[in-house]
């Protein structure tokens, strides 16, 4: 809010309401400010797990949107998604209540440690984080943590440390990473998405570059000198950066292999072997990703020794490949993959896993998304023996351009249009062979079709 600073208002003893309180990142925003002793309340709009634990804990939730949650309030918190028509919105600034973004109480908060570790990208920043935050882990750095997923380590998405390191997902959509302050910034690559929000790609390479120009001069700049994108973006850079890549970069693999899609490899550093990794998950792109974990470990000065042993459980997020069970022989997965630069990844990773025939249930998200991208869609779902689509999810917009997955499905010869969730699922049961890899797809709602799927008998 312009004129106010936050850091004023996120102090012991001062209230803060958080609207919409149970997501992910609220969740864990409210657990870091009641451990720093800010009086937090909230709201959301259903019960779940989430307010319940947060409850547990002292933090009053209260049910709904009601203009009475705010009063006596220091200031309200809520996330992009929550505009100012909303009853407690309107209610805060009628009052003269401060108003803040949720990326800006975050930013807020990390200036309170040493190490602000960034992890930004168009793809891949859950699964880094997440690495990220089994190296620290395993480094006993005790370190607080923000990821937009649930980590199986963590049980959660969040985790409240008291070690002087914090680790963060850091999103461009909104420009929200500009509210940041790292003073470690991956960058994993740059890609044109949110065409919602974001002109074009260059529109997109702007924002990263204020992101990476947030960082102090004597902090760094972790970048990916194998994606052109992100190089374009960085030209002309003064701070220092760190570059890795598989092949090349101040950080890249040595002695690469690929074992049914599982990648084993030396982690090489100033042209010298700083881990050896063997990993647990698929595709060439996490070892890009455990590249990219590894650099940031050698940016915060930590051991090879920790890179290995928090590599050597780890476990993907949830919706980042997950086993969901078997149907009729058939291997049944869910991946959040929503643009057709992710959606190529996972298909090279299902291809390479040797499995009879890869069938992709793809559920589009947003329509601005689905026109932007129309022809690249068509092109990669093209790919998969069998393509199934759901219909567009929504999310934020409304389909006042009059586009529906019928459309895709109309290019990609094959290819079934299904309206419905439940249509999906019949359309699965009837497929399903011994030997299929079935993928349900796409960042909204697509897994529940999988998860019926498994249920049958």
């Amino acid at each position: 809010m312009e004129g106010k600073n936050i850091r004023d208002y996120l102090q012991p003893g001062k209230r803060a309401h958080l609207v919409g309180i149970g997501g992910v990142s609220m969740a864990s925003l409210a657990e870091v400010l009641h451990g720093a002793g800010v009086k937090v309340t909230g709201s959301d709009q259903r019960e779940s797990a989430t307010v319940l634990h947060l409850r547990s804990l002292g933090i009053p939730v209260v049910i709904g949107h009601l203009p009475e949650s705010v009063e006596g309030a220091d200031c309200v918190v809520r996330t992009a998604a929550v505009h100012d028509e909303n009853p407690e919105i309107a209610a805060a600034l009628g009052a003269g209540i401060p108003v803040f973004e949720r990326a800006e109480a975050w930013g807020a908060i990390m200036r309170d440690y040493k190490n602000a570790l960034c992890i930004s990208g168009t793809h891949g920043k859950t699964t880094t984080t997440s690495m990220c935050t089994h190296i620290f882990m395993a480094a006993q750095a005790d370190p607080t943590v923000m990821i937009g997923g649930t980590l199986p380590l963590l049980e959660a998405g969040h985790r409240v440390g008291h070690g002087d390191t914090i680790i963060l997902e850091s999103c461009e959509y909104c420009n929200s990473f500009l509210a940041f302050y790292p003073t470690v910034a991956v960058i994993l690559n740059v890609e044109a998405d949110h065409l919602d929000f974001f002109k074009d790609l260059a529109d997109v390479e702007h924002s990263f570059r204020e992101f990476a120009d947030r960082v102090p001069e004597n902090g760094l700049i972790v970048a990916n000198c194998e994606d052109e994108n992100t190089m374009f973006t960085l030209k002309g850079e003064t701070r220092p950066i760190m570059t890795f890549g598989i092949d090349k970069g101040d950080v890249h693999a040595a002695n690469l292999s690929m074992a049914h899609g599982f990648g084993f490899f030396d982690v090489m550093y100033k042209g010298e072997k700083y881990a050896h990794l063997e990993l647990s998950v698929p595709g060439m792109h996490n070892v890009k990703n455990a590249l990219a974990a590894a650099a940031a470990a050698i940016a915060l000065h930590l051991p090879g020794k920790a890179v290995e042993d928090g590599m050597r459980d780890f476990r993907l997020p949830g919706r980042r490949f997950e086993y969901k069970g078997m149907y009729n022989g058939a291997e049944v997965c869910d991946d959040y993959a929503h643009h057709p630069g992710e959606l190529a990844v996972l298909f090279d990773t299902a291809q390479a896993l040797g499995h009879k025939r890869v069938i992709c249930a793809f559920q589009p998200h947003t329509y601005s998304r689905t026109r932007e991208l129309f022809d690249d869609f068509v092109e990669v779902l093209k790919r998969p023996e069998v393509t199934i689509l759901a219909e567009i999810f929504a999310a934020r917009e409304d389909n006042d351009i009059g586009i529906s997955s019928a459309d895709l499905a109309a290019k990609i010869p094959g290819s079934v249009f299904c309206p419905d969730l439940k249509d999906v699922t019949e359309k699965l049961k009837r497929l399903a062979q011994p030997g299929d890899l079935i993928l349900t797809v796409g960042a909204g709602d697509i897994y529940l079709a999988g998860e019926a799927l498994v249920k049958e008998k």
